[in-house]
Formats: C-alpha cells, structure tokens, sequence
C-alpha cells in the first residue's frame, strides 16, 4: 500500500510540476506579448478554466499523497526516504500557501470587472503574479524530485 501510495504521490507532483513549468515556460512569456486588453482578457479566461476538477484533484493529491505515504508504517524504510518525503511535502504545502496566499487574490483582483483600465490591471498584476508563479515553480518541482527520490531511497 505504501508503494504505491508513494507512486501516486511521485505522480501527482510530477503533473502539477510540469503544469507550473509549461505556464512559466510557455503561456506567461506568449501572454506577454499580448496587448493589455487582450492579456486581461485572456488571464481573465485562464483562471476561470484553471480551478476546474482534474486541476483540483491534482491541487489536492499533491499534499494528500505524500501526508498518506508518510501516515502509513513501512518495514525497512529508511531515514533518508523519510526525510525526503517529508521534504517534498512541506516544499507542495509552501507551493500551496503561496498559491492561496499570493497568485488567487491576483486571479481575483482580476476578475473584478469594476476598476481601472487594461493597462492599470496588468502593472498591478503581471509582475507581481510571475515573481509568485516562480517560486511556486519551483518549489513544485522540488516536491516532485523530492518525493521521486524518496521512493528510490
């Protein structure tokens, strides 16, 4: 059972991983070079998809599995998968807080249909949103390589 909780979990941090990572590596730069009306527009779009079931059940099972593969008592595991895993899921937990605490009041603020023009919207926005999305990022990616490597431990 530990198994193959341990294969979900690398799974799922290895799926949000590489959402985040297409979003810093593709959408944010093609976004860029969109015209302000356009980028809000198209921001606006994007996070009304983004927070849909298959997005959230990822969101969810990237601190659910690893805290599961932890719960369960393994024979012979050692110090050093423990400390791994244990190490990949507080890096998805801080990627999380982030996310609640830093780039969803951004998505909100956006979607305020009321307020300042495109161009006000996006300085308030885009930078700020990107500088999150990246540590986010990264701290996903961590999770992942940290739990991948647990199971190899």
């Amino acid at each position: 059972m530990a198994s193959v909780l341990l294969v979900l979990a690398a799974v799922a941090t290895g799926l949000y991983a590489g959402f985040m990572f297409a979003f810093a590596a593709g959408v944010m730069p093609g976004l860029k070079l969109l015209p302000d009306e356009q980028f809000v527009a198209a921001m606006r779009r994007i996070n009304e998809k983004v927070p849909g079931p298959w997005f959230l059940l990822v969101f969810l099972c990237v601190v659910a599995l690893p805290a599961a593969a932890l719960a369960v008592p393994v024979h012979g595991r050692t110090d050093t998968a423990l400390w791994l895993l244990t190490g990949g899921l507080l890096c998805a937990v801080a990627g999380h807080l982030v996310t609640i605490a830093g780039n969803i009041p951004l998505n909100s603020a956006l979607a305020a249909e009321a307020g300042p023009g495109a161009a006000e919207l996006r300085v308030a926005f885009e930078g700020r949103w990107n500088r999150l999305h990246l540590v986010r990022t990264g701290l996903s990616t961590t999770a992942f390589a940290l739990v991948a490597c647990s199971a190899l431990a």
